[in-house]
């Protein structure tokens, strides 16, 4: 991608992502959700995790799976909260990027 991800919109990404997993996903799949939309790396990623836990906007817990400990993490209130703060900052954000690019203004 020419487009440069900055923390807040890999924040942004990362929340949706969670929010839309009831019980909870695992650093992996987050990782190959988030690759989906834009390439960013594993090493990346998990920073922007650390963060947002940190901040109060998502929990971890460890679970079994296969024999192994796998790091559950689900999005809180306050995630939630900042995650609607940036879907309509990004709702007023991408609007009037696509008025440039589309000719109206």
């Amino acid at each position: 991608m020419v487009f440069n991800t900055g923390a807040a919109l890999l924040d942004a990404v990362v929340l949706a992502v969670v929010s839309g997993e009831t019980e909870g996903t695992y650093g992996y799949k987050i990782t190959q959700d988030v690759r989906n939309v834009m390439d960013v790396s594993e090493s990346t990623l998990y920073p922007v995790l650390r963060r947002l836990l940190k901040d109060g906007c998502l929990t971890s817990e460890d679970r079994q799976f296969d024999g192994r400990n796998r790091r559950y993490y689900k999005i809180t209130d306050k995630g939630r909260e900042k995650l609607g703060i940036y879907k309509e900052e990004w709702g007023i954000y991408s609007s009037k990027i696509n008025a440039i690019f589309l000719g109206g203004i």
